[in-house]
């Protein structure tokens, strides 16, 4: 009898501490939300446009940096020793063409006409002995004429 008694006192107390702690102890829902705008639909039009945003720079960011490189290959290639030996030698071909041409024109023998042919370009002059006709074609068959006075063309 005492040890039912004794029972019967320990459960009242673990129902009174139970009973106790009850009217203490407070609890809501438990409410899960997504923090990414993906999946919770809050904000979703202004994370997509963040994100094409950021995939558009990256882009232009990258073509930039393939043009810079693609540019710094060609000035490169333009600026070898043998590039400007080549352009050194191409500009006074150039110019003794061009002497030769002033002196068929203006020397002390001029000729009345005449053609030349350079990389698909025709050259062609006349004089009619007061003026000097030179007719510039290209090789797509644009024209340029230009008419110089021979008596007053002194520097």
């Amino acid at each position: 009898m005492i040890r039912e008694k004794i029972k019967i006192k320990n459960t009242l107390r673990f129902v009174v501490i139970f009973m106790f702690f009850i009217s203490v102890l407070s609890a809501d829902q438990m409410v899960h939300k997504f923090k990414n705008p993906s999946f919770s639909g809050n904000n979703t039009s202004s994370h997509y446009l963040t994100i094409e945003n950021q995939e558009f720079n990256r882009k232009e960011a990258v073509k930039a940096e393939i043009e810079a490189y693609q540019d710094e290959l060609a000035r490169e290639a333009k600026n070898t020793t043998l590039a400007r030996f080549i352009r050194n030698l191409e500009s006074r071909i150039y110019a003794q063409l061009s002497r030769q041409l002033v002196e068929n024109l203006f020397g002390e023998n001029p000729s009345d006409s005449g053609q030349v042919e350079l990389e698909g370009n025709t050259i062609e002059y006349e004089s009619d002995g007061e003026y000097i006709t030179l007719k510039i074609t290209d090789a797509e068959g644009n024209e340029t004429i230009i008419t110089l006075p021979i008596g007053s063309f002194t520097f």
